[in-house]
């Protein structure tokens, strides 16, 4: 299996590109044709029935694709079985909050041209900046008398994979890709030891707690990286992240759902069990890489962590459902990752810039053949997974809990506009460097988010 989150390490080290790079590429966009000119989507056609002021359209002209360059091949993909050229500009994909694309989008709004018609991110949260009234930067694909994207495309997404990019009701993005989180475990020990395979978390802490002392060194996660907050406290249902409007969060980490998380990790950090150190640091692979008995995470740890970075040997490492809180009444998880596609409201040739997002999203000829990460369109996410399960590297069947957990991402976490994973690794991760545990950092992350969130004009509830 290959990693979903845009060649993770790749979204946080390995594909950023340096500053004069990605300068070149948006120069190279600002030149390119297919864009609205002299005032972008409040220019012409008011009558548009998409629900949104469309700029004047020229069905003749070349749209502009922004990927990032894990993405390169679905543009490249799309050239070859469509036969339509396309200009193709690589940035980093907002990679690591970079918001490199709103920045871009804000001088190109100043300029009055330079938009591209469909860009690529590795987050999922520019409809809190893009549909925002009075900018519009990004096109409604189900909002009018007529959607973009027909209902039965969208219905074709996995179960709640829109939620993140829908606000007030309309669709914003097609997602490329899902990141659900998933426990994997190394079976050859589990099986030599003894052990039963988890399905709670409550389960999984009692285990972590004989293997303390069974079997000393050996880890069951780590919580040494910026998405640990997306691993656990989303998988606890804990109100960090609740966009409520476009302007509007719900922020609330004193709730019992997420200290209940916050005591877990302590008491596994405490232990040993649990890792502090960042999966893709310098040190993990070398000091902790054969010791790992369970690691929850998303769905490209697979080919991104086990196969690649590890290099773990074949028909050792299976997967189990997504661990749940035993008083849930349905199973939830989160996610670490997924990438989306915007089209831009400016586009003068909305037609072809659908067409585009649509076939790299649905299309079995790059997302079951050729995608990294686990497809958000079920119909190619079922593909996909068969093929990694037919390449024998895993010990036992992965399709079902991937598929199940597909579908049990927790809705009630939200990207906003800034990134929460930037903010827990300035106050939680820094915090736990000196020595502080996570419960006692929940007040410092409840600050930090409130007072990001103010500081880009977002109303903050409790």
């Amino acid at each position: 299996m290959n990693e979903g989150r845009a060649a993770q390490p790749g979204r946080l080290r390995t594909y950023l590109l340096g500053g004069a790079v990605l300068a070149a590429a948006l120069t190279l966009a600002a030149c390119s044709g297919g864009q609205s000119i002299g005032g972008g989507s409040s220019s012409a056609n008011s009558g548009s029935p998409y629900g949104f002021t469309t700029a004047k359209q020229n069905p003749k002209s070349e749209i502009t694709v922004w990927v990032d360059s894990t993405r390169l091949p679905a543009a490249q993909a799309y050239q070859k079985a469509t036969g339509q050229k396309i200009r193709i500009v690589t940035y980093d994909g907002d990679a690591n909050g970079s918001n490199s694309f709103r920045t871009k989008m804000e001088l190109f709004n100043r300029a009055g041209s330079g938009w591209p018609d469909v860009v690529f991110t590795a987050d999922d949260n520019s409809a809190s900046w893009g549909s925002l009234s009075g900018t519009g930067d990004l096109a409604p694909l189900d909002k009018g008398t007529k959607n973009l994207v027909p209902a039965a495309t969208l219905s074709g997404f996995a179960a709640g994979s829109l939620g993140v990019c829908t606000v007030n009701g309309s669709v914003y993005c097609l997602r490329n890709d899902l990141a659900q989180n998933v426990l994997w475990y190394n079976k050859t020990l589990m099986d030599k030891w003894g052990y039963q395979v988890p399905t709670t978390w409550e389960q999984y802490q009692q285990l972590a707690a004989k293997v303390a002392t069974q079997h000393p060194g050996y880890i069951v996660g780590t919580a040494g990286d910026a998405w640990t907050p997306e691993i656990y406290m989303w998988g606890s249902e804990c109100p960090a992240s609740q966009v409520t409007g476009p302007k509007a969060i719900t922020v609330n980490t004193s709730s019992p759902d997420c200290v209940r998380a916050a005591k877990m990790l302590d008491s596994l950090i405490a232990s040993k069990t649990m890792s502090t150190q960042d999966i893709f640091g310098p040190q993990f692979a070398k000091q902790e890489g054969s010791k790992i008995l369970m690691m929850p995470g998303p769905d490209w740890y697979g080919g991104s962590v086990f196969q690649g970075l590890l290099k773990t040997p074949k028909g050792q490492i299976a997967v189990a459902p997504a661990l749940h809180w035993a008083n849930e009444s349905q199973p939830v998880t989160g996610a670490v990752g997924g990438g989306a596609w915007w089209v831009s409201a400016h586009s003068t040739n909305l037609a072809a810039a659908i067409k585009f997002a649509t076939w790299v999203t649905t299309s079995d000829a790059y997302q079951a053949d050729l995608a990294p990460g686990y497809p958000a369109y079920t119909a190619a996410a079922a593909k996909w997974i068969a093929k990694q399960q037919a390449s024998g590297y895993w010990a036992n069947n992965i399709a079902t809990p991937i598929t199940a957990a597909a579908s049990q991402v927790w809705t009630g976490w939200v990207p906003p506009e800034f990134s929460q994973e930037s903010v827990w690794a300035s106050t939680v991760s820094a915090g736990m460097a000196q020595g502080k545990s996570i419960e006692s950092l929940l007040p410092a992350w409840q600050s930090a988010i409130t007072n990001q969130a103010k500081v880009l004009g977002y109303t903050v509830s409790k």
